[in-house]
């Protein structure tokens, strides 16, 4: 029997004050009980939710566990931590899991959505094995996360100093900004969290911490509390080794020879343009601290960064990596995939009606992923491009979030004149965050013009999409040649602009020709679209196979757990 909720107890988590009065007193009713099932004075009743509730059988015990954590994923970024009651009920828990051998983990997320999703996808993974997971983040991007994230999952938020650095408040993620000197703001408050993060882990010492490579301090913590660190760094495999190939082969040193050309790597690889320097620089001494971490947590599956670059990324650098992915098909239903990330604007049932009007293969994908800005010029070429192709497709425009009214005029500087209206029944423009797991795993998606950030590049990959690509900015690059040179499932635009950063005003305009031309390559059909789409749809399947139980993915993440279940019972 599930628990049930009485009208006058949990109608409404509207009111702060009356959710904490309401669960202190159901935690408090909890805790008797439980002392009394302890005591062995335990007498069965029913489970509804009032003063003389206690619980049945273990099978009610642990739905009681469930309910109460779910209700405070409801308001826990509110008031959670104030109530003495519920912090006993989650001690005893922790005790229950820890007897059963369960770990105790927390994840320190980087308040940008190209890391935080995966990040907190991967906490997913580690609470759906019985694990006691926390996500330290703050308040806005608690907000953003309770929703998708299960009820076994806390959050645990401390404030984030927008004001101290110029931002409005609740501006807490990259993806709130829109210019270069707001998200250099976003990342220097983000670094000022060391403190209060510290100071948590300090009071709470998990078995190990997983932390984003942005925030290289937690080494020191991990290292203070003899505890393992894991990292995240949000990239493939494969870009990992070419950027350790660039670090150990500096540009200047290549005299006549092509400086684009990657050394030391399994396949000769021949990038599109030349890494900036501000980007080598900025990110060798994040990777490079990395080393020393217990190993790295990678959202990808082994087919796809290939067990060449495993081998020689360990051998390389003495280093550990742990495949655990693509972290994207922990999402199963509609609503999950629709939840995941930012709120969408457009519906999971506008998505889906509009897609199942369209054939199989048929629809045209565009997506640059959420801090990628272009000009209206830029958008003004693709719009040309997509209306000459002839396809259906779906296109999702950040840049114009929140004007959806604009002008006439204003809207003829990014898109023909006429375009909405000719493309009314072939077009959905989406001004904002999509749901792009949902679009992507349907069969009326034939093809993503992508920027190959590599949430975005896994996730097509997932769903058997080939890509058109197009990289803007950090290691982008490298997940281009992944894909087209190594495996083979997608074409390139032929963007030469490798920019540090996706706020950056790109000088360089890709013309429409170029992009048409790319376009129709795939969904024109023809013999090698067709053998594209095939090695697409069979990696598609090696992604989906390698996280079910006995895939590689599965396996990686069972003997991770064990690693640290060792490490942890060694240490005490």
């Amino acid at each position: 029997m599930e628990m049930e909720e009485s009208g006058d107890s949990f109608s409404s988590f509207s009111d702060p004050n009356n959710a904490v009065e309401i669960i202190y007193r159901a935690a408090a009713d909890y805790r008797k009980a439980l002392d009394k099932e302890e005591e062995g004075t335990h007498n069965p009743s029913n489970t509804k939710m009032n003063s003389n509730w206690k619980p049945q059988t273990k099978d009610s015990q642990w739905r009681m566990d469930k309910w109460i954590h779910r209700q405070f994923g409801k308001m826990q970024f509110v008031a959670s931590r104030t109530l003495e009651s519920y912090t006993w009920v989650e001690r005893r828990l922790e005790i229950r899991h820890e007897k059963n051998g369960s770990l105790r983990l927390h994840f320190i997320p980087y308040p940008s959505p190209g890391h935080m999703i995966p990040l907190c996808d991967i906490a997913r993974l580690f609470s759906s094995r019985g694990h006691h997971v926390t996500i330290l983040t703050t308040p806005s991007n608690a907000h953003t996360l309770h929703k998708f994230i299960s009820h076994r999952l806390r959050l645990h938020t401390v404030h984030f100093p927008s004001r101290q650095l110029g931002l409005p408040d609740g501006v807490e993620n990259l993806a709130a900004v829109n210019n270069v000197e707001d998200s250099v703001k976003v990342h220097e408050a983000a670094m000022l969290l060391r403190g209060p993060m510290e100071r948590f882990l300090e009071r709470n010492p998990p078995d190990c911490i997983v932390a984003d490579f942005f925030f290289p301090w937690v080494h020191d913590v991990a290292t203070k509390l003899r505890i393992p660190r894991l990292v995240f760094n949000g990239f493939s495999l494969f870009a990992v080794c070419a950027m350790h190939s660039i670090y150990a082969n500096p540009i200047e040193s290549y005299s006549n020879s092509d400086p684009n050309v990657v050394r030391d790597l399994p396949h000769r690889i021949t990038l599109n343009a030349t890494p900036p320097t501000v980007l080598i620089d900025s990110t060798k001494p994040l990777l490079e601290m990395e080393l020393k971490s217990h190993g790295i947590i990678v959202n990808n599956f082994a087919e796809l960064d290939g067990e060449e670059y495993i081998q020689h990324y360990e051998k390389t650098t003495g280093h550990k990596a742990w495949h655990v992915g693509p972290v994207s098909l922990i999402c199963r239903t509609a609503e999950e995939k629709t939840e995941r990330g930012q709120e969408s604007v457009v519906s999971a049932h506008k998505c889906l009606s509009w897609l199942n009007s369209k054939r199989a293969n048929s629809v045209l994908y565009i997506c640059f992923g959420s801090i990628n800005q272009f000009s209206d010029k830029q958008l003004y070429e693709i719009a040309c491009a997509v209306e000459a192709s002839g396809c259906d497709f779906v296109w999702v425009v950040p840049e114009k979030k929140g004007k959806e009214n604009e002008s006439e005029e204003e809207k003829a500087k990014w898109m023909p004149k006429g375009f909405e209206k000719r493309n009314m029944t072939k077009g959905m423009i989406i001004r904002g965050w999509a749901p792009q797991v949902l679009i992507l795993g349907h069969l009326s998606v034939g093809a993503f013009l992508t920027h190959c950030g590599w949430n975005s590049t896994v996730e097509a990959v997932s769903a058997g999409v080939p890509m058109i690509m197009w990289p803007v900015h950090d290691e982008q690059f490298y997940n281009e040649k992944l894909i087209s040179e190594v495996h083979g499932i997608g074409v390139e635009v032929g963007a030469e602009e490798w920019n540090f950063i996706g706020f950056v005003v790109k000088k360089k305009v890709v013309g429409r020709e170029s992009i048409e031309k790319a376009v129709r390559k795939l969904m024109d059909g023809g013999d090698e679209a067709e053998k594209i789409r095939q090695r697409a749809r069979e990696l598609g399947k090696k992604a989906r196979a390698a996280v079910e139980e006995g895939g590689s993915s599965h396996k990686n993440l069972t003997s991770l757990i064990d690693e640290l279940k060792r490490l942890r019972d060694s240490s005490s």
